[in-house]
């Protein structure tokens, strides 16, 4: 029998086991919780249990609890130590958890028995959060096929499990594609416009590596640094290439037959169509829109083109100074897309008289991580104190979050630097959600992981302001979880909360990045220990919109493609994806990347990830969270404490309660608007 005492991924008494947790233990673990959670099922649709809230809903809920912990661990170790073991370990169990998920989402007794209690005379008595779960519930049940005759169930549930089969795969894919290429200069004349660091780090990657010279990756903390400083050209040219060609065809630079995630995305767009129709819908937008605030695939696409109609003049200007510049400044006549961070980063400097890289000295890690940890303080009315746990790498840091007075409110792993085995970007998940138990509130834990540069020599890692800027976003998704008051799973935290609102918070955090009163405290010099003096504060403000038309019209490229393909795309017809891009880009692009470019191949957010047809709501939730921080402006302060108290009680302790509209209208007393997020991003006036 499985027990906690051989098994650490079966102990749920606290914290996860990280110390003791090993990929051996995933198989028996998860096949015990697996049959733990059928045979609780069984009983919870046996004709005697009553369909109460205490009897079944509650029960159900708090029976599969461990189960989506223990999966959930196993699921991040996959994500930040892809080591064979792991991945194979992950890979074995992937088709039997998402099996069960699917026969739970089919299961036509649990349904009825949600059905029941929805109508039952008990419904009108129970809470807010209840209520909203039996909802989600019975509406989640119809998308998972419940309501499909029982001769197609086996078909959609074989859907499913492949899906997932295949989304895991694309992720590898990209993965291994990433860590494949390596640029070994051993001339260092090759080097000429990077940074000190970016320097260091190949020389310290090379010889990790046993090879003599600088060995560069496409890790974003290797790969940025080139594409943005790097004076020689065909160093710049050849990186963006193998970064470009990732996961893709090509038998060169970062590409292998096996790696090639070309047919993984027709494959994944065919059996998201198959699972639409089979669900009644007309395409697999629709199944992703029905759970979001927004309504109609043509209300998404309306709303893109009308925000791409605003930007595109921006974008265009941006475009023709970025030429201008790369021509009678640095004697581009050839202009490339290999050379637009570089001639960017350029034209930044001669506009501004400021780089990046200047920025970057006063952004120690210590000094951004505290600055943090004082913002939330000061909105929040909370204390962030470091605290101990057990932790998969020696990069990880755990702390606490209490109350004035000393309670526990929640925990939080925090994973800063890239690794070889740790996927790109950065995320926030869950290791644990706030939920009553008899024994009183069980407080949440969160991981929050970013892929920047470790520190090298005696010096301590330092951020670019784009780095902390991405620290503030994935600590707004954990804030979300962390600061929740929801009682019951299924709403607390970002439970429930619609996907196209998730991004509210994290990116209402990015406000607090451009603060003169936040930055004065979070900064230091790396050599000086000074603080970010006015004068470049000054100047980093002038630049903040620095080509915010391009960024635009490259953020909803992304979004009018995803959603594109999920709602106007025949994945049988000849027509491929790619097509699909490049039709987009004659749209809305003012940078087009060259034909052999794979873009499709490594969007990870919409293949490998939750984002099919929901990657609009980066810039939906833009205008929420925008409009959200215009409240702060209003009233003066960007700490001001009745608005942040708001805030707090109308939007993030909601988590999942109500509608995301519902909890804006409570915190702004209106509907949204995108005046806001126009102006911060200088595309209308304050007098506009």
């Amino acid at each position: 029998m499985m027990t906690t005492a051989n098994n650490p991924l079966l102990d749920f008494s606290d914290l996860p086991r990280f110390d003791l947790i090993q990929p051996e233990h995933v198989k028996p673990a998860i096949e015990s919780l697996l049959a733990d959670g059928r045979a609780l099922i069984e009983g919870l649709t046996a004709e005697t249990t009553p369909a109460t809230w205490a009897d079944f809903a509650g029960a159900l809920s708090a029976g599969l609890e461990g189960f989506g912990r223990a999966w959930g661990v196993v699921g991040h170790l996959h994500s930040v130590n892809d080591v064979p073991a792991w991945r194979e370990a992950y890979n074995d169990m992937l088709p039997e958890v998402s099996r069960f998920y699917t026969e739970l989402g089919q299961n036509l007794a649990l349904f009825d028995k949600y059905r029941a209690l929805r109508k039952s005379a008990e419904f009108s008595t129970l809470t807010a959060e209840q209520q909203k779960i039996v909802d989600n519930e019975i509406r989640d049940f119809r998308l998972s096929g419940a309501e499909l005759p029982e001769e197609q169930k086996p078909r959609f549930q074989a859907i499913m499990e492949e899906l997932s089969q295949l989304s895991a795969k694309f992720s590898e894919n990209l993965m291994d594609a990433t860590n494949a290429y390596a640029e070994i200069v051993t001339d260092e004349a090759v080097l000429a416009g990077l940074p000190d660091d970016a320097k260091q780090a190949a020389r310290i990657n090379a010889e990790k590596a046993g090879v003599a010279g600088w060995k560069f990756t496409l890790h974003a903390p290797s790969y940025g640094p080139v594409m943005q400083y790097a004076d020689n050209r065909e160093l710049r040219a050849r990186m963006y290439r193998a970064y470009a060609t990732r996961a893709a065809e090509f038998q060169d630079g970062s590409s292998k037959a096996e790696w090639d995630n070309t047919p993984l995305i027709k494959r994944i767009l065919e059996l998201r169509e198959e699972d639409a129709k089979m669900l009644g819908f007309n395409n697999f937008a629709e199944v992703s829109l029905l759970p979001k605030m927004a309504d109609t695939p043509a209300q998404v696409l309306g709303f893109l083109r009308d925000m791409a109609a605003k930007a595109k003049p921006y974008a265009q200007r941006d475009m023709a100074e970025l030429l201008a510049f790369a021509k009678d400044e640095l004697g581009i006549t050839d202009f490339q897309p290999w050379d637009a961070a570089y001639t960017s980063e350029k034209l930044l400097q001669a506009r501004y008289a400021f780089s990046e890289q200047e920025v970057k000295q006063y952004f120690t890690e210590a000094k951004a991580v505290s600055g943090l940890f004082q913002v939330i303080e000061s909105l929040f009315g909370v204390q962030v104190k470091t605290d101990s746990a057990p932790v998969w790498s020696e990069d990880v840091r755990f702390y606490r979050i209490e109350t004035p007075a000393g309670e526990l409110v929640g925990q939080f792993y925090m994973d800063l630097y890239a690794r070889e085995t740790k996927r790109g970007g950065a995320w926030m998940d869950e290791a644990r959600s706030r939920k009553r138990t008899a024994n009183g509130i069980q407080k949440p834990i969160a991981y929050l992981n970013c892929n920047f540069a470790r520190p090298m020599g005696d010096k301590p890692t330092t951020f670019t302001h784009d780095e902390v800027t991405t620290l503030f976003h994935e600590a707004g998704h954990g804030l979300h979880h962390l600061l929740t008051r929801g009682e019951e799973l299924g709403v607390s935290g970002i439970h429930g909360v619609e996907w196209d609102a998730v991004e509210l918070p994290s990116q209402f955090m990015e406000n607090y990045c451009w603060e003169w009163e936040v930055l004065q405290g979070m900064t230091a010099h790396v050599d000086t220990g000074e603080p970010l003096p006015r004068a470049l504060y000054d100047k980093m403000l002038a630049a903040r919109n620095f080509q915010s038309g391009m960024m635009t019209v490259r953020q909803i490229e992304f979004s009018l493609f995803d959603m594109l393909l999920h709602c106007d795309f025949d994945p049988k017809a000849e027509q491929t994806a790619m097509d699909v891009i490049r039709s987009v880009r004659e749209e809305v692009a003012v940078l087009t990347p060259p034909k052999w470019h794979r873009f499709p191949n490594s969007f990870s957010h919409i293949f490998g990830g939750g984002y099919a047809a929901g990657y609009y709501s980066y810039k939906w939730a833009e205008v929420l969270s925008a409009d959200t921080y215009a409240a702060f402006e209003e009233a003066g302060n960007p700490f001001d404490a009745e608005v942040g108290k708001r805030f707090l009680d109308e939007i993030l302790a909601r988590g999942g309660e109500r509608p995301a509209l519902e909890n804006f209208r409570a915190f702004r007393g209106r509907e949204p608007s995108p005046d806001a997020l126009l102006r911060h991003s200088g595309m209308i006036t304050e007098e506009a």
